[in-house]
């Protein structure tokens, strides 16, 4: 297994998530932004997948976050498990899709596109299975609850918890 300590790529994400969890946005979306441009668009698809998926996190404007998250989900799509294992022997790929078909939902939601945000809330609920009965399976599960329920609604606004 490799872990962050020893994977310098996966070491500077957690960096800069680290800084955007203590309130420095500004410093980590330019972190991670110059890490993608020495990624480029066929660097490894893990790095690109954890990459972009916290990097939408960092934008208030769901466009943008669209794009990173839009990015998350096609590495993914290339990810493999053997290449994750590398990483994490725990992780499955089919694990990351609930969240990202989630993130998708309520980028989508916040433009106002709600069948684009139902179709991926079908997806995501779909693939609810994958995840563990533990903490990070129960915010997923409630968030995807949550995000129907604005989306049903009509609903536009920023979650708080987003």
């Amino acid at each position: 297994m490799t872990s962050s300590a020893t994977d310098h790529v996966m070491a500077r994400i957690t960096d800069a998530v680290t800084e955007f969890r203590s309130g420095d946005t500004d410093s980590a979306r330019t972190a991670l932004v110059a890490l993608w441009a020495e990624l480029g668009p066929a660097g490894d698809p893990l790095h690109r997948c954890a990459l972009a998926h916290y990097l939408a996190d960092t934008y208030d404007d769901p466009a943008e976050a669209l794009v990173w998250d839009l990015r998350a989900l096609d590495a993914a799509d290339v990810l493999t498990d053997t290449r994750l294992h590398a990483h994490d022997a725990s992780l499955r790929v089919a694990g990351f899709y609930p969240s990202l078909h989630l993130n998708l939902a309520d980028n989508f939601r916040r433009l106002g596109s709600f069948p684009a945000a139902r179709r991926h809330l079908d997806v995501a609920g779909e693939s609810l299975g994958t995840l563990a009965a533990d903490d990070y399976g129960a915010l997923i599960r409630t968030a995807v609850a949550e995000v129907t329920e604005l989306v049903a609604a009509g609903d536009t606004t920023r979650r708080p918890t987003h």
